[in-house]
């Protein structure tokens, strides 16, 4: 009974937050177009390889240790100044879809080992994924006076889908994180066949 009340609870309040920061947009046509809150709070949950991204961190967490969100706000805080200041990768849509096959791979193998997985790479792993991620997304960040709130609503997006596919998936038992381990890594196949075609034309 307790577990059911906590997360509705939980539930309500990541609803109830999300809620509150759309409606915190001033009245204006360019809110969503050109920064604010709403518009960075949408930004990482509206693209299909940072919202794989996002549920794979939480996989991450669930099946090996929840201080891999921790590593994974340390990445995202790196890759987002790094790309805020101009910094870019070769390649880096290919290493962005990758980066989502790397922590899929983690996910699943943390599922078939018998043993606990070491955390240290681990951590290095999600860190350096979610920092390639992150890195895009600096590039993309608006520049004006709407920054601040942008990346505030980046992080309270990104932050409530891992947090959230954490929490969900320590609940349902163990066939379930793995089934939702192989459609994410389907998934990150086919967000990682588009870079490719790309290079190849």
């Amino acid at each position: 009974m307790t577990s059911l009340i906590s997360a509705r609870s939980l539930a309500l309040a990541g609803g109830a937050t999300a809620l509150a920061l759309l409606l915190a947009q001033p009245a204006q046509a360019h809110g969503l177009a050109h920064g604010g809150i709403a518009a960075g709070f949408l930004h990482p949950i509206s693209g299909v390889d940072h919202l794989l991204m996002l549920v794979s961190v939480g996989a991450a967490g669930a099946v090996i240790s929840p201080q891999l969100l921790l590593w994974a706000l340390a990445g995202a805080i790196g890759g987002g100044v790094f790309g805020a200041l101009g910094g870019t990768l070769p390649a880096q849509e290919l290493l962005a879809a990758l980066a989502i096959t790397a922590v899929t791979v983690l996910v699943l193998r943390g599922l078939r080992s018998q043993q606990s997985p070491r955390l240290g790479v681990c951590a290095a792993l999600v860190a350096a994924a979610v920092a390639v991620h992150a890195m895009l997304h600096g590039l993309e960040a608006p520049v004006d006076g709407s920054a601040a709130l942008w990346w505030l609503g980046a992080l309270s997006g990104s932050v409530l889908v891992s947090g959230g596919s954490l929490l969900l998936l320590r609940r349902l038992p163990v066939a379930w994180t793995h089934a939702a381990a192989l459609l994410l890594a389907l998934g990150s196949g086919l967000v990682a066949l588009g870079p490719i075609g790309l290079l190849v034309r």
